[in-house]
């Protein structure tokens, strides 16, 4: 990621909600009756209960989640003091409004035959209040508000996974999510949806600064570190969750796939969390990792867990935890190329820099796969082993391009780097980055444990499976239907393979 001021595109794409489209024939999660088996009498064998998963999708959904009135930047906003909590544990919200009051509704995000959310709780009016302005904290140039809690929300009867706590200000004055994450009590034979929360926050440029840009718009004065004490800048609040990760969190919960959640903090906390795991999945931008949860993954898949990486750019920067004033891991530190100022790293922690970069160099290949090679680029995806089981019912053919998948940042196979023994590469697509000739890779590999390693080499994949349009004619960077159609078949037999 390197130059200055990139990723203002980020916000282009916020808000993209489209309904996906069914990649396979019957309802999902509910199986069908199998044939007998010789010598039972010809009685079937009944289909299997349907997952936890099944069962909450099943409930109806409620399509008005989604936001039609932001209003002004300053009518209403606000941020959790716990960026994920267990069902039944209690969160604060810390909110800013105009308004003399406002509600909040919880909405669990999923499929719910395609209304998308589910309304699983709703305040009654809490009194509102303009809060004090934020400071920079120096010298780190780090955000901060005090606002104290406005009120907290129980959680208890939720069911675990990704919510969105909308705000809705008196009058009509304006809307803004507050993001959480309910997470799982246990991983065990699941597959786990990890939200990329330090990410998030890395890019979020509420009150001027992120660890990309300050006021001058780029790094000189960027923060050194951002606080998940303030609320996501873009317009609806969300950070970057509607656009890289809430359409696979679709698709998933369509297929009825066992699943649970966390938050890259929480597998960063926690050692055994994903003891027994079926899979992890990393999704559409997860770029900002701690050693901790690299280690954790890395242990997970040594004992057996696959691993998906369905973005590009991942594992890129090495980040350290640190409190904030509302409680621990609330601060994600990362000083880049200025590591070695860092009072954390003269302390003894390791340096917050690219993990590829001394001191302490592990490039993320020799987890993923694939390297992180570029920004920006817009290229066709060209598939190069159609007879994969992964591209099974695709109809692809060798030599198929997918015009616009390929973006706008990549990842490619790349042997200079530590690169996993047997690694298969499914699709080869030319890539030219900034004058620069190069390829973009999708590629499986299977560890020592048996585990598969699966990374998509485009960041692009999770917003592609809401592609439904026509070429050229979508607002997902011109992404068509037909992409949109291969990508979600590819992400179906990848998710019913992990969940085997």
């Amino acid at each position: 990621m390197g130059a200055t001021g990139r990723r203002r595109f980020l916000g282009l794409a916020a808000g993209a909600a489209a309904s996906l489209t069914a990649c396979g024939p019957g309802r999902p999660g509910t199986g069908s009756a199998v044939a007998p088996a010789p010598g039972t009498g010809g009685a079937a064998t009944p289909s299997p209960a349907p997952s936890a998963t099944a069962a909450e999708n099943a409930k109806p959904g409620n399509a008005d989640w989604a936001i039609t009135n932001a209003g002004p930047a300053a009518a209403i906003e606000g941020w959790a003091d716990r960026t994920s909590v267990l069902p039944g544990e209690q969160v604060g919200l810390h909110v800013s409004t105009t308004a003399p009051g406002f509600t909040v509704t919880a909405y669990r995000m999923g499929w719910y035959g395609g209304a998308r959310a589910r309304q699983v709780w709703k305040s009654e009016r809490v009194p509102g209040s303009r809060q004090q302005p934020f400071t920079v904290e120096q010298p780190t140039r780090t955000v901060i508000t005090v606002w104290p809690r406005t009120t907290a929300v129980d959680t208890t009867g939720w069911p675990a996974g990704c919510y969105l706590l909308r705000l809705d200000a008196e009058g009509g004055a304006g809307q803004r999510y507050v993001p959480l994450t309910v997470r799982s009590r246990s991983t065990a034979g699941t597959v786990v949806v990890v939200n990329a929360v330090a990410t998030w926050q890395a890019y979020n440029e509420w009150g001027g600064y992120n660890l990309y840009n300050g006021p001058t718009g780029g790094l000189p004065t960027r923060s050194l570190q951002v606080s998940f004490d303030r609320p996501y800048q873009y317009d609806d609040g969300a950070g970057l969750f509607l656009v890289y990760e809430a359409p696979l969190v679709a698709l998933a919960e369509r297929l009825g796939v066992p699943l649970s959640y966390a938050t890259c903090i929480d597998v960063a906390a926690d050692p055994e969390l994903l003891h027994g795991a079926k899979a992890v999945l990393s999704l559409g931008h997860d770029e900002y990792w701690s050693p901790e949860q690299r280690a954790h993954i890395t242990a997970a898949r040594d004992a057996g867990t696959h691993l998906a990486i369905l973005g590009a750019n991942c594992c890129f920067r090495r980040v350290r935890y640190e409190p904030s004033p509302t409680g621990p891991d609330r601060t994600v530190v990362c000083w880049k190329g200025s590591w070695k100022d860092d009072p954390g790293y003269r302390a003894g922690h390791p340096a917050t820099t690219d993990f590829r970069s001394p001191p302490g160099a592990d490039p993320e290949s020799s987890l993923l796969g694939v390297i992180y090679d570029g920004y920006p680029v817009d290229a066709p995806y060209v598939v190069t082993d159609p007879g994969h089981w992964l591209f099974a019912g695709t109809g692809a053919k060798a030599g198929d391009s997918f015009p616009h998948l390929v973006g706008v940042e990549y990842d490619r196979v790349n042997p200079s780097y530590p690169t996993p023994h047997g690694i298969e590469v499914l699709s080869h697509s030319p890539v030219v980055c900034d004058g620069r000739h190069s390829f973009a890779d999708t590629a499986l590999y299977t560890a020592g444990s048996g585990a598969l390693v699966f990374a998509t080499g485009t960041m692009r994949w999770v917003e592609s499976l809401e592609a439904t349009g026509p070429a050229g004619g979508s607002a997902i960077h011109g992404i068509d239907g037909r992409a949109g159609a291969f990508t979600r078949r590819v992400t179906e037999n990848l998710l019913r393979r992990f969940a085997q």
